[in-house]
């Protein structure tokens, strides 16, 4: 089961969409329950958003067995005039942690951010 993250209150740079799209893309056979306890919404909420993305091309699953698995489409491009451009798969890399990332090995570190300039650090 995924590790539940801590409460938070108040407001956030992500959505919900772009939460539940990112845990998909994390684990593309995560189960709703999963992803409801990681993002920290209702199983039916889980369900509403993915039938949101899936409605307009966002994802897509099949089915095996009891299992979903998902595909995000990573060369949609996002809704919103001022993503103009952006792809599913650039927000992605803001969100979806590399696994040496997420364990916190000893020596790894986050890449550097930009500066407004456009160099790194």
């Amino acid at each position: 089961m995924v590790a539940v993250p801590g409460s938070h209150t108040g407001w956030t740079f992500i959505t919900n969409h772009a939460r539940v799209l990112a845990a998909i893309a994390d684990n593309p056979n995560i189960r709703i329950r999963d992803i409801a306890a990681h993002c920290r919404l209702t199983e039916r909420a889980v369900q509403r958003i993915i039938s949101d993305l899936e409605q307009d091309g966002y994802l897509s699953h099949t089915r095996e067995g009891r299992t979903n698995t998902y595909r995000v489409e990573p060369d949609k491009v996002l809704r919103h005039p001022a993503e103009a451009g952006l792809t599913v798969a650039a927000l992605l890399s803001l969100l979806v942690r590399d696994e040496t990332d997420r364990i916190g090995e000893p020596g790894s570190r986050p890449a550097p951010l930009a500066t407004a300039g456009g160099t790194s650090e």
